[in-house]
């Protein structure tokens, strides 16, 4: 989020950790002004299925921007059933070139279970690395505590997802614990 447009607006981990046949998106609760935490039970996890294909989205940034592009990417997946790759690259040409979507503070994590994407008001469609995407205040926290946690073939997605975030929260004075988890499989 710009500063200078939101100053002191903090707020959101989300984590998205794939393993064993399926994805687990995971986000925290708080949203906080400054010093001041103004709501520590959000809900940036959200379940789509649009034409009967389910996907799983995460968002950072502000809320009413991330419902807009939600709402965009329903659009796109509807018309492009079970294309998850295609509509998101529609979204993020759209969000890159239209300039009503250019002012949108977000970031997105998306999933049908089997890719796993982080789109960007840039223009980026990108699929994580080691099979981790980590967004917001405390993502890079999570991510790194995600990666270390995969090392160890006996947790399940859900497990490295909860366990991150617990560290991340642990970490990040922006991040709590109250989390959202949804959990899809293709």
């Amino acid at each position: 989020m710009s500063e200078s447009r939101f100053p002191g607006w903090h707020g959101t981990t989300i984590i998205g950790v794939r393993r064993g046949g399926e994805v687990v998106v995971a986000g925290d609760g708080q949203v906080s002004l400054g010093q001041t935490v103004i709501k520590g039970t959000a809900r940036k996890v959200r379940r789509l299925s649009p034409g009967g294909h389910p996907v799983v989205a995460g968002f950072a940034g502000s809320t009413a921007d991330a419902f807009a592009l939600l709402e965009r990417l329903e659009t796109k997946l509807e018309a492009t059933p079970g294309q998850l790759q295609r509509a998101c690259v529609e979204l993020a040409k759209d969000w890159r070139t239209d300039k009503y979507l250019q002012k949108l503070e977000a970031m997105l994590i998306v999933t049908d279970g089997d890719q796993l994407y982080v789109i960007t008001g840039a223009g980026d469609v990108l699929e994580p690395e080691h099979d981790v995407a980590a967004i917001g205040s405390g993502g890079n926290y999570a991510l790194a505590a995600a990666r270390g946690l995969a090392e160890n073939p006996d947790l399940s997605a859900e497990d490295i997802a909860r366990r991150a975030m617990a560290i991340a929260a642990d970490i990040c004075v922006y991040t709590n614990g109250n989390l959202t988890v949804e959990r899809i499989s293709k």
